[in-house]
């Protein structure tokens, strides 16, 4: 038996790194799982079939009408959606000064606004369900800034707030809303660290480590389970005390 036995999941950005890893950790507890993604990898699907039942769909997690699109189609091909987790981003990290309008609208609309067309999609099915776990995948720099990632810090620091706002207006139909929040993890995004930057941050940490896509995946099973029935409008840290 899965702590996911019988769930519906929809996980955006869901073809490579922690969205992936998300995507296996759900298949291995028995959800049914639809992941979208930009372009799909030759083979993936039918290396994540072998896990369980799971679908994908190209699409752009920015396009209101996409999302709108495949999350119909999701409910009518398994009759219900169970978990969404909210996890398609991208970062353009350079310091505010030297900061375009384009690449600021660009990681607004991937990281943020993507989060509410998938949310606002599903927020009726899981309304009519009364039941249902949002999850929005955060980042410690969106509670604490960081230098130079003030685009990438709103959009997460956005994301706490659509969260808590959504756990308030749908807690009463039973569906739950959380932000997951890692911290650094090793997921290929730290290679562009400098060695100087890297050993600052690891003393910094109090476990003085990088974290996992593992054990970001299993702070999202724990939020998608029965497990979490009673937790919703939290920002859950996964970042081996660097909030602390």
């Amino acid at each position: 038996m899965g702590l996911l036995d019988g769930k519906i999941a929809l996980v955006t950005g869901g073809s490579r790194g922690i969205g992936l890893t998300v995507v296996r950790r759900f298949l291995e507890e028995g959800a049914s799982v639809a992941f979208t993604c930009r372009h799909l990898p030759e083979g993936l699907l039918d290396e994540l079939s072998g896990l369980g039942t799971v679908c994908a769909f190209e699409s752009d997690a920015v396009s209101f009408e996409a999302a709108q699109e495949v999350v119909a189609e999701v409910a009518q091909r398994f009759g219900r959606i169970d978990v969404l987790v909210n996890n398609a981003g991208i970062n353009k990290d350079t310091l505010l000064l030297r900061m375009t309008e384009d690449v600021w609208d660009e990681v607004i609309a991937n990281n943020l606004k993507s989060a509410f067309n998938y949310t606002k999609a599903v927020s009726g099915i899981m309304a009519r369900q009364r039941s249902g776990s949002i999850i929005f995948m955060g980042s410690s720099a969106g509670q604490h800034g960081n230098i130079g990632q003030t685009n990438y810090a709103a959009s997460k620091g956005g994301l706490v707030g659509l969260a808590k706002s959504v756990a308030k207006e749908l807690g009463g139909r039973g569906v739950r809303a959380n932000v997951l929040a890692p911290g650094f993890i090793d997921a290929g995004l730290l290679e562009s660290l400098s060695e100087r930057v890297k050993e600052y941050w690891l003393n910094y940490i109090p476990l003085h480590r990088w974290g996992t896509k593992d054990e970001v995946a299993g702070v999202a099973l724990f939020l998608a389970s029965d497990l979490s029935t009673y937790v919703t409008g939290q920002v859950l840290d996964c970042c081996g005390g660097l909030t602390s």
